[in-house]
């Protein structure tokens, strides 16, 4: 059993994300946990908000979203990762011609995936994000058509996803957590996991 499993044995771990790349990154800790969907949550957010504090503000209002009281063992993880382009946030494309603008508009240049997660007990709350700077190359239309025609990246934050095609052929470059830009900052989740475990353990 991993150091954290131990910390972890006395609480129920819940993830509520309907994502199978967040549960299967953090089944990569070694961790037992249960997925519990939250039901359609708003992502609406202002737009005078700085970008990078969205996500934070999202993954907060997600826990808060969640359809049930928390018992005293449980803990509830939750998530929202966005896109930052030029100071831009691209979010979930609309349809094939959003999709076809967003990546056209991340072609050549850098942008920043931002991760915002929120750890929740009964009686504890904390938050935290992690950002990941990914520098695509240049990518033409017919690439952009390949994509778009034989994968799914609709529910993906920018329209593409890091696992996939477009991540193995474009990504040139990423400064920070490979995981973070796929949908969980696993490493860092760990460490604040410990956190707040100790945390909840010293009353």
């Amino acid at each position: 059993m991993s150091v954290l499993a131990n910390l972890l044995k006395d609480y129920k771990i819940i993830l509520a994300s309907a994502s199978p790349r967040r549960s299967h990154l953090l089944a990569g800790l070694g961790i037992d946990f249960k997925v519990e969907l939250n039901g359609n949550v708003s992502e609406e957010f202002d737009s005078s908000l700085d970008p990078l504090n969205v996500p934070l503000m999202l993954s907060v209002r997600k826990s808060h979203s969640f359809p049930r009281l928390l018992k005293d063992d449980e803990i509830i993880i939750t998530a929202d990762t966005l896109v930052i382009c030029e100071g831009e946030i691209l979010e979930k494309p609309l349809d094939r011609d959003d999709a076809f603008k967003m990546i056209r508009r991340l072609s050549g240049r850098s942008h920043i995936v931002s991760t915002g997660v929120t750890l929740r007990s009964k009686d504890k709350e904390t938050t935290f994000s992690a950002e990941t700077t990914v520098w695509f190359k240049e990518i033409d239309d017919d690439e952009i058509s390949y994509y778009l025609d034989n994968y799914s990246p609709y529910d993906k934050a920018g329209s593409y996803g890091a696992q996939d095609w477009l991540g193995y052929t474009a990504i040139k470059r990423i400064e920070g957590s490979y995981f973070n830009v796929v949908g969980l900052p696993v490493q860092k989740l760990s460490d604040k996991l410990k956190e707040f475990i100790l945390a909840l353990k010293q009353g």
